[in-house]
C-alpha cells in the first residue's frame, strides 16, 4: 500500500471526526448557539483538513476509486451513530451497509 491510500483513509477517518463534532454541535438549543458552538466550529475545521487530505490522495488515486473508497464512511457514520449518540441500526441499515462495504471491497481489489 502506498503513501497515497494511507492518506485517503486517514482523510475519511478525520472527516468523520469532523462530522462527529458536528453531529455532537448539533445538541445545541437553537441554530446560532448551533453554529458557534465549540463542537462545531472544530468539527468544520477538522472536515476541511480531511479535504485537503483527499485532494493529496487524488494525486495518485484515480477519481473513480478515491470516491467511492469514501462510502467506508457511511459504514463508521452508522457505527459512531449507535455507540456515541445511541442511534438506532436496523437490519435494513445493516444490510444496506453489509452491501457498501461489499461494493467498496470489490472496487479496491
Amino acid at each position: 500500500m502506498n503513501v497515497y491510500w494511507l492518506v485517503l483513509f486517514a482523510a475519511i477517518f478525520v472527516a468523520m471526526a469532523g462530522q462527529t463534532l458536528l453531529k455532537a454541535g448539533s445538541q445545541a438549543d437553537t441554530f446560532l448557539h448551533q453554529l458557534f458552538d465549540w463542537r462545531t466550529m472544530l468539527g468544520l475545521c477538522i472536515y476541511g483538513s480531511a479535504s485537503m487530505l483527499y485532494i493529496v490522495a487524488l494525486r495518485k488515486i484515480p477519481m473513480s476509486v478515491a470516491l467511492p473508497c469514501t462510502a467506508m464512511s457511511y459504514v463508521a457514520a452508522a457505527m459512531i451513530g449507535h455507540f456515541v449518540f445511541g442511534e438506532v441500526v436496523s437490519p435494513m441499515r445493516m444490510a444496506a451497509i453489509g452491501l457498501i462495504s461489499c461494493g467498496v471491497v470489490l472496487l479496491v481489489v
